[in-house]
This record gives structure tokens, sequence and C-alpha cells, in this order.
């Protein structure tokens, strides 16, 4: 047969390189189609790579933390009836391939450390390193309960292990630990890689585009009893549990239509209308960090394909087994405060859009009614929305409209409403 280049693949519009996080397999494990041979990080978010063919890995070119353009051969797999004289591209196109000269001694041929001595189990170079600078015993280390691939301890199970050493709590927490050393009567936290890139990216949006905040509250007693009357049911009937998010996505399509210069992009001078529209939704993952997964098409999907959509997305989200592309080609982010049990926020633009939503906490609260026979006071559901939006191409009036847009959408939701 062949010995077969594996390339890292593509990982998404605008992604050209990424960074080898963990290597599952090792040179001389087998290995099947499809089934995962290494994890990769973008600026995006992390993935699995899985295998072009099946066979034997004869070599690994890179070592986990090298950053890899994309294209990039990355391992060789030696399939079954192998000569050593020829390597085979994988398909890219077509049925034909190529065939070139195995890399010569010139070349950094670089192969999975061995595991060590002192242990029958494997362990990352990352990990071993943190575990020789916290001074943990191997002992110690073996004990650890992993959650990588076949049950391998991964970089974020040995930071665990740190914190809850240091603190003495044996329980699990909901915020991955930071690794984190003394100095002093300080305590130094060294940001994530995910942490650093919202960082820069939140830093950029605040730099690029001219902030402004427009604020309105809405009632939604409707839609909120709506939900509480049919959600049994539609969990029942549909297999899916039902939140505000989706209603509140369904209000912002419908007011996206009526002002289409909010679904927009700049570029220079030039402002690029989008025709569809791709809804981010921020989402919050065990670490603490954010992810902002996109419903692609947005206008074409009714409530229930826009709840199953939204679960699932923020099921895999949490989970980290989003692909590149379902967090990417996002035009208007929408974020929920309220999760967190907050009323107001004024969030920063998730560039290169040019508004986002943020939802508050829904509040019951009394509220003015007008009645045919004068005003009342009545407890109603409450909820502000507050839109940052780019003074660039959003003027007041547009993002003052099209906010106001969006609640009177919601306050006229049809509480009889069949599903």
């Amino acid at each position: 047969m062949a010995l077969i280049e594996m390339i890292l693949p593509k990982m998404g519009e605008g992604i050209i390189e990424a960074t080898i996080l963990k290597w599952v397999k090792n040179v001389g494990d087998d290995i099947k189609e499809d089934e995962t041979i290494l994890e990769v990080a973008t600026d995006k978010v992390d993935s699995e790579v899985p295998s072009p063919v099946s066979g034997i890995i004869s070599k690994i070119l890179f070592k986990e933390n090298d950053i890899v353009p994309i294209g990039a051969t990355i391992a060789i797999i030696a399939t079954e009836g192998t000569k050593d004289t020829e390597v085979t591209a994988p398909h890219q196109s077509g049925n034909a391939t190529t065939k070139k000269e195995l890399p010569s001694k010139q070349t950094q041929i670089i192969e999975q450390p061995k595991e060590p001595a002192t242990s029958t189990k494997f362990f990352s170079p990352l990990v071993r390193a943190i575990a020789k600078e916290n001074h943990i015993s191997i002992k110690e280390l073996e004990s650890i309960t992993g959650t990588g691939t076949a049950n391998r301890v991964t970089k974020k199970d040995i930071l665990k292990f740190l914190e809850n050493r240091h603190t003495g709590n044996k329980e699990e927490k909901k915020a991955s630990p930071k690794y984190t050393f003394s100095q002093g009567d300080t305590e130094i936290v060294e940001m994530d890689r995910m942490r650093k890139l919202i960082a820069d990216h939140m830093v950029m949006s605040k730099q690029v585009a001219p902030h402004v905040t427009s604020v309105v509250e809405a009632d939604v007693t409707n839609l909120v009893n709506w939900r509480k009357r049919i959600k049994e049911e539609f969990q029942n009937k549909y297999g899916e549990k039902i939140t505000f998010t989706p209603i509140f996505v369904e209000a912002v399509i419908k007011a996206l239509k009526d002002f289409p210069m909010v679904n927009v992009s700049v570029e220079g001078t030039k402002i690029i209308v989008k025709k569809h529209l791709n809804i981010g939704i921020a989402t919050a993952l065990p670490t603490g960090n954010l992810i902002v997964p996109v419903i692609k098409n947005a206008e074409a999907k009714n409530l229930l394909g826009l709840t199953k959509s939204i679960n699932d997305l923020a099921k895999r989200g949490r989970n980290s087994k989003l692909t590149p592309d379902e967090i990417q080609g996002g035009t208007f982010t929408i974020t929920n405060l309220g999760t967190f049990g907050n009323i107001l926020g004024t969030p920063i633009i998730n560039q290169p859009q040019v508004a986002i939503l943020a939802l508050g906490a829904i509040r019951k609260k009394p509220a003015v009614l007008e009645t045919r026979f004068g005003d009342v006071i009545a407890i109603r559901q409450m909820c502000f929305l507050s839109l940052s939006y780019d003074h660039r191409v959003v003027d007041g009036v547009l993002g003052g409209t099209f906010l106001k847009r969006i609640a009177d959408y919601l306050e006229s939701f049809d509480d009889k409403r069949s599903i």
C-alpha cells in the first residue's frame, strides 16, 4: 500500500495555523480511519483531528505546543503492506495521489516522548513539567483521575488536582483552576490560552469601534406565561427543553429583518450588508471563559428549529465539541446576563459585527398598565434589554429604534400561540 502523509486540515475560514495541544496516539499505535489522532487549538476553538486512513503511526513530525500552519504534514501513517520507499499524500481532490521521497535526515522528526520509566501510565510533557514544578510525586500523578482520551491526565486535570490539594477541597469545582504561583505576599495567576485570546479581542473591539449603549425595559409577561404553560408539553412532544433564549432570538430575527443595516460589518469606509442572519449566542464555559457558537441562517428556522440549534450548540460548547466553523461567521450576538442574576449590562461588540444585545434577568415588578377604565398598577414580568452598537455606522436613531422594535415584538408575544 503506502505511507500516508497526514496533513493538518483546514480549520475554518481565515484560520491559517493551529497549536498542537495533545497527541492522542503515539508512534507505533494502531489507528482507525476517522479515529481521533490529536487535539489542536486555533484562536477560535479546540478541535479533535481524525486520521484520514487506518494503519500504524510511523512518524510524528511536530510536538505538543508547536504552532503548525494549515496544510502542513504533521504525521506519517503506514498502512498494511507498506513499502518503505514511498510516501503518498492524502486525497485532496479527485482520485490522484502524489508520491515523493521520505523526509531526509535533515528533516527534524520529533517522536512522542516515551512513557516515564517510573510510571506505567503515559503523561504528556506538559503534565510532567507541571508535576515537576509543583513537586507532585509519581504516586500522586498516577492517582489523578484523567478526563482525556483513554483516561489520560490532561492539563486541566492536574491543575484541578493542584487547586484541591492547596485548598483541601475534594469536591468538584465549576471553574477550572489557573496555573498559579506565589511571589511574596501575592499570588500570580497566569491567563490560560482562551482568556488571553478573549482579552486581546475585547481590547481590539474597544479600540476599533466607538461604543454606544441604549437601554429599554420590556414587559415580557405574555411570553413568560406562555412558556410556563407549554414547556412540559413542548419537551414531551419534541424532546427539547425550551428556554427563554429562542424566544428572544426569534424577536431579534424579526427586528433585524426590519433594520438590515444593523446586520452589517465595516471594512475601511465600506459597509458590508450581510444577506443571512447568523446569530451568535454567548455561552459561559465551566472554565469561566466564554465562547460564542453561531446559529447559521437563523432566519430560516422556526421556534422549534431555533430551540434545537441553541440547545445543541450550548451543550457541545460546554463540552468543547464545537467545530471552528460553528463559532465564526456571526453577524449579530446575544448575551444573556440574566443567567447570572444581572438586570443590566453594557456588552462589548463582538468584532467584526456592529451590535450586541444583552438580556437582563426577568423579574416581577409593579408596572403601570393603561386600560379603558384608566391606569392601574399590576405585577408584571419585566426585563431590561441593552444594545451596544458601533457609532461609526449605527447612529442613535437606528440603534434606539432597532432596540425598541425588539421590545415591541417581545411585548406583543401571543400567549395563545400553539406549539
